[in-house]
């Protein structure tokens, strides 16, 4: 597993077309203790990027089924499990599905409207522990983590647009 070194080169977020974030990632072991290490990089990446609710190992140049989301406090969230960390992630049950606006660290000019299930299923393992977690979840969350489980299986939200006309410029506020 190819994780972070303490004190080692920071890991930081690769942008497309980066080939990493085209291929389908690699399972992971839960209970490798490089996976929790790069688990926790990820995190704290992912909690210093403004509006940042997710983040997947590719997006940090890792070839791994891996990620981290956290929607507390979004305006748009309405079922909140707080920090989902998830290894070898899989999409159970996905139903009512909806077109909303997505945006991405790995594509940082660009937002996109997807139409992705706004009830899910996901089933994965904690690292760390190796737990097997499923989670059910609705609206912001459940887009959430389709997201990220698209990043794991090389796709961005761009690959899920359904014309060029749902593709829009980043708006900058100040």
């Amino acid at each position: 597993m190819a994780a972070p070194d303490r004190g080692g080169p920071a890991v930081k977020v690769v942008h497309a077309p980066d080939p990493v974030l085209s291929r389908v990632s690699k399972k992971v072991d839960p209970l490798d203790p490089g996976v929790t290490e790069l688990a926790e990089a990820m995190v704290a990446i992912m909690r210093a990027a403004p509006g940042c609710v997710g983040l997947a190992a590719p997006q940090v140049g890792v070839s791994a089924q891996l990620f981290v989301a956290d929607v507390t406090g979004h305006p748009k969230a309405v079922t909140v499990h707080g920090l989902i960390v998830l290894a070898n992630a899989e999409l159970a049950e996905a139903s009512r599905w909806k077109s909303g606006r997505e945006g991405c660290l790995s594509v940082p000019d660009l937002t996109g409207d997807v139409k992705r299930a706004s009830r899910v299923v996901v089933i994965g393992d904690v690292p760390g522990t190796g737990e097997r977690l499923t989670i059910t979840t609705d609206a912001f969350e459940a887009r959430a983590l389709q997201h990220e489980i698209d990043h794991c299986n090389g796709l961005l939200f761009l690959d899920r647009v359904s014309s060029a006309h749902g593709v829009y410029q980043r708006q900058v506020y100040l």
